[in-house]
């Protein structure tokens, strides 16, 4: 498990290409210097709640515990089903003639 004294959060900083970690680290290079966590989200713009989860997930997990998770929802695609809907759907209002080719939510 990663030390909150024994790592360098600057050095970390610089060598990553994702903003959200280099911000998440910026934070805890903050926090090891001793500001408080309202300090760290008013220099870096961020919320207290955004400061204080990265110093817990690091806290417990590591450096590791920065790292992005994945999310749930939605995916923002539309399934083949959904593809095939939709093309029908248009096909039908453009051959519409009372539509005028326009398509209107149904």
């Amino acid at each position: 498990m990663d030390n909150l004294k024994n790592t360098d959060f600057t050095s970390l900083a610089r060598k990553q290409k994702s903003i959200q970690m280099r911000m998440r680290l910026l934070a805890l290079a903050h926090f090891q210097n001793g500001q408080s966590r309202t300090q760290i989200a008013y220099l870096l713009k961020v919320s207290r709640t955004s400061v204080n989860k990265w110093v817990k997930a690091f806290l417990e997990e590591g450096v590791s515990g920065l790292q992005e998770k994945p999310r749930t929802g939605r995916p923002a695609y539309l399934s083949r089903k959904q593809q095939i809907q939709l093309a029908e759907y248009i096909e039908q209002r453009i051959e519409n003639p009372q539509v005028g080719g326009r398509l209107i939510p149904i």
